[in-house]
């Protein structure tokens, strides 16, 4: 009776030594591919975990970053850069000696400001006066860091005018073209000071058609007449301006 050769053995460990190596491969393989995120696969997770979202925020890339300083949107950092804005602003607005003229709100991923247009215009001009260009420059000192740190995502100006008789209707086109060209000049001076990309400031003209006062009374009309910048934080959804209102003035507004 034949005796059956044994199979040989030795090479067995060698088959399972090269399938560890390669696994080892590929665990360094993907340590590298998510060592690094950059804004598509940002874009793409975001959107795979929430599909009806609005805005995704945006992860920038920088070099030159110490690991720690990353101002990742949502972040500890990136938040408190952002809330470090509104210290700064009411700063200026105490130096330029406006404080009581403005008023700073801080919301949850927005500040909204509001001056009251004798600041920067004189009645019925679009023309900036010297006086409101400091307090822009003011403005300027104080939002260039967080836009620096990439915290900002837009900026918003808003023009506003009242109706000067309550018992007489106003020339639309007049008051329209008023308002838009106030914001639009106010942009236009930001812009000069080089504050960010001009792609991300917005200029708007509301006329008298979104008051927070009534005008039957000099007092009122007076509130409403103002201007109001919109300071968005960067990976920040933008609501209504009915919305924003009703958190900086009270459900009670005239809208």
């Amino acid at each position: 009776m034949k005796r059956r050769k044994k199979s040989g053995g030795g090479a067995n460990w060698m088959d399972t030594y090269g399938d560890m190596v390669t696994l080892l491969l590929c665990f360094f393989v993907l340590l590298y591919s998510i060592s690094t995120i950059d804004q598509v696969k940002w874009e793409n997770l975001v959107r795979s975990m929430n599909p009806n979202v609005d805005n995704v925020s945006q992860v920038v890339q920088d070099q030159d970053i110490e690991p720690g300083e990353e101002t990742v949107p949502g972040s500890i950092q990136s938040d408190e850069a952002f809330d470090q804005l509104y210290e700064a602003l009411s700063e200026e607005m105490e130096k330029a000696d406006v404080a009581d003229q403005v008023t700073i709100h801080k919301g949850k991923d927005y500040q909204f400001i509001t001056f009251r247009d004798s600041i920067f215009f004189d009645g019925d001009s679009p023309v900036l006066r010297d006086e409101g260009k400091v307090v822009l420059d003011g403005f300027v000192r104080a939002t260039k860091p967080a836009v620096e740190a990439d915290v900002v995502k837009e900026i918003h100006v808003m023009g506003h005018t009242t109706q000067a008789n309550p018992d007489a209707a106003v020339d639309l086109q007049k008051d329209r073209i008023l308002s838009a060209d106030r914001s639009a000049n106010v942009v236009i001076y930001l812009q000069s000071l080089n504050l960010m990309d001009p792609a991300f400031m917005i200029h708007e003209g509301y006329g008298q058609f979104h008051p927070i006062a009534t005008f039957d009374t000099a007092e009122g009309r007076e509130k409403n007449r103002r201007a109001e910048i919109l300071i968005l934080q960067n990976g920040a959804s933008q609501k209504s301006l009915s919305e924003y209102y009703e958190e900086i003035y009270g459900a009670d507004a005239v809208q």
